[in-house]
């Protein structure tokens, strides 16, 4: 069955989580280089490749230290340093046109790579970090079938394994493998969340300020890459302002997109953030919003269920007005299979008519079932039984 979906139970339908895309959300990026704000060059100042400065530095210190992330001064590992200054050379890049994407005022930086072998790998090196898999025994093949000189594959597997060191976690260069590269180093784009570093653009929302980083909004959420690339004012501007939701839900949004994970504090903080997924088309967080609201709802026992001032109904109503269909299935099973709770609750009167029905079709219990547990208790308490002991 495909993720995301409700799969239906003799009681209640299961809602499953939907598999990430987080990892083919950035590699996608490196091919369609939207929202490019960096450009390599070989020494003859032809253009190799197109890439983003916040996934380079959420990857490497290397490229920190290029783009003024970070100075020679933060970095504890010589060895860095000298990669960086060895290896390119950064060009203001003055009258060269800024990419479909980019605010004219964001003309991408542009970098001189000084090894002409490496340059030559330089494509495959990016590939192998916008994967996210970090498959390392691919990178050495493509690089051998690249070069063929044993001197030179050698040579640039070397520099970029000096690109992805860790101060003080990576002694020996030799012999790594992937599932060592993936410890070495911190791939997650956390760092750059909610901050103006490198930032390109600027939410305005409830009179405050939100930074961040057009690549990333553009990989992960297809309404944002049509906003900033589509004829919209929003593809030239830096400030950019959002209605319909709150900074909190906002942040919990970009943060997932910059992340791939959400933990909203309440059911109804997860229900803002469901309607804010649902604005942008989201679809993975709006079914992790869900599963989370359908999770704590199922660990509520009936004591508290009864006595929570939390609307099942209004969640419901909202779930249906922006077209959460699991949500809002999953919920009208929930109110029928706890008929004594809700009925007695005034809520219940703001179910449609055709809502009612499916309530009253699918209650628990059933009047069936209450009618044949009457006529149990009525005979164990008849006269008509006794206890044979006794």
């Amino acid at each position: 069955l495909q993720t995301g979906s409700l799969i239906f139970t003799e009681k209640m339908p299961i809602l499953k989580s939907e598999a990430s895309c987080y990892d083919s959300d950035l590699h996608n990026l490196l091919f369609c280089c939207q929202c490019a704000d960096v450009a390599f060059y070989s020494e003859d100042l032809s253009k190799v490749v197109e890439a983003h400065k916040v996934i380079l530095c959420s990857v490497s210190q290397v490229f920190m230290l290029l783009f003024n992330v970070k100075s020679p001064a933060d970095i504890h590992d010589s060895s860095i340093v000298r990669t960086a200054q060895s290896l390119f050379a950064l060009d203001a890049g003055a009258g060269h046109p800024a990419p479909h994407g980019v605010p004219p005022c964001n003309a991408p930086a542009r970098v001189v790579v000084k090894d002409a072998v490496f340059c030559s790998c330089l494509s495959d090196i990016l590939h192998f970090i916008y994967s996210g898999g970090f498959q390392w025994e691919r990178l050495e093949e493509d690089i051998k079938k690249k070069l063929k000189d044993s001197e030179k594959i050698e040579h640039v597997l070397e520099k970029v394994k000096c690109i992805l060191k860790t101060p003080g976690k990576l002694n020996n260069l030799r012999d790594c493998r992937s599932h060592q590269i993936k410890q070495l180093y911190n791939t997650s784009l956390r760092l750059f969340f909610n901050t103006p570093v490198l930032a390109d653009v600027i939410f305005t929302i409830q009179g405050a300020t939100v930074p961040a980083h057009r690549a990333v909004l553009v990989a992960r959420c297809e309404v944002m890459a049509a906003m900033f690339n589509g004829n919209y004012l929003e593809a030239n501007s830096i400030l950019v302002p959002v209605y319909g939701v709150s900074k909190d839900t906002f942040l919990s949004f970009l943060e997932y997109l910059y992340t791939d994970s959400c933990c909203p504090a309440s059911i109804l903080q997860a229900m803002s953030l469901l309607i804010c997924a649902e604005m942008y088309q989201v679809m993975r967080l709006q079914h992790i919003c869900e599963l989370y609201i359908i999770t704590q709802l199922q660990s509520m026992p009936s004591r508290e269920l009864a006595s929570t001032s939390l609307s099942i109904v209004s969640l419901l109503k909202k779930a249906k007005f922006h077209n959460s269909d699991c949500l809002s299935t999953w919920l009208l099973h929930f109110i029928a299979t706890n008929y004594l709770i809700f009925s007695q609750k005034p809520e219940f009167q703001d179910l449609s008519v055709e809502e009612r029905s499916f309530v009253e079709m699918h209650r628990w219990p059933s009047h069936m079932y209450l009618k044949q547990l009457a006529e149990y208790r009525n005979y164990v308490h008849s006269q008509k039984c006794h206890c044979t002991v006794m």
